[in-house]
């Protein structure tokens, strides 16, 4: 029974998400909106849909995940807002990524609203990566969605590896901060690469900051609407790739 089950009481819920969720609380502030956590049983899993936009995504994670804890932006959208202006959720897990995010979205912003914006987010930071970042051995996976103009091919000048097994789809898949987990990841039939380090300039990227910090971290992109090549390759990562330990 999870910790969402009918039946139970505020205090049995409060207990059972304190023991799978060690943060005690339910949701997360990311710029000016949050993140809902879902924890779905005790394990090394950590997964997150952070575009509000990308609806196919969304649908994919709240259908299959396993148990873990999951993060839900709270939007429909794929900025996020801050302090009156808008920022890419996926570009503010470092300063430098964070200030470039800001000052290409808000060019009406005076030179103090940048400073204040990007000194909410320092201050933000520290308890955002605490919480979605996995425990040493555990896995975070992002599902994302894009368009024509995005693919693995745009990925493939900052790889280190790259599996290329179904040229056919380049909107299709899986990106992995740990070179382990990428030679696993290379035995599937899907596109792959491996990114565990990045050149400049730091663009704030979750991903980025798992490579830096040594984090197992794997991404699924798939196409807006593919929800069953997406499916499958989290299936694929779940079967293949558990995490080392569980929490």
């Amino acid at each position: 029974m999870t910790p969402e089950s009918p039946g139970r009481t505020r205090r049995e819920v409060a207990l059972g998400l304190a023991a799978i969720w060690p943060f005690g609380r339910r949701k997360l502030e990311i710029a000016d909106t949050r993140l809902r956590v879902v924890a779905r049983g005790r394990s090394g899993w950590r997964f997150l849909h952070i575009h509000g936009d990308e609806s196919t995504a969304r649908t994919v994670l709240e259908q299959a995940a396993p148990a873990g804890v999951s993060f839900f932006v709270e939007s429909e959208r794929r900025e996020v807002p801050i302090a009156g202006g808008s920022i890419d959720p996926n570009r503010l897990f470092s300063h430098a990524g964070a200030d470039r995010s800001l000052r290409r979205r808000n060019r009406q912003w005076s030179e103090a609203q940048f400073i204040n914006a990007g000194l909410h987010l320092d201050h933000q930071r520290p308890k955002l990566l605490d919480a979605l970042l996995p425990r040493d051995g555990g896995v975070l996976i992002a599902l994302h969605n894009n368009g024509m103009g995005y693919s693995i091919e745009t990925e493939i000048p900052l790889s280190q590896k790259v599996s290329f097994k179904d040229p056919a789809r380049p909107g299709d898949f899986m990106l992995a901060t740990s070179a382990r987990d990428f030679a696993l990841m290379e035995t599937s039939p899907f596109n792959c690469v491996l990114q565990s380090s990045a050149p400049p300039p730091d663009d704030g990227s979750l991903s980025r900051q798992c490579a830096l910090q040594g984090k197992r971290y794997v991404n699924i992109e798939a196409r807006s609407g593919g929800q069953e090549i997406q499916r499958a390759m989290l299936d694929w990562l779940i079967a293949h790739l558990p995490p080392q330990q569980e929490f």
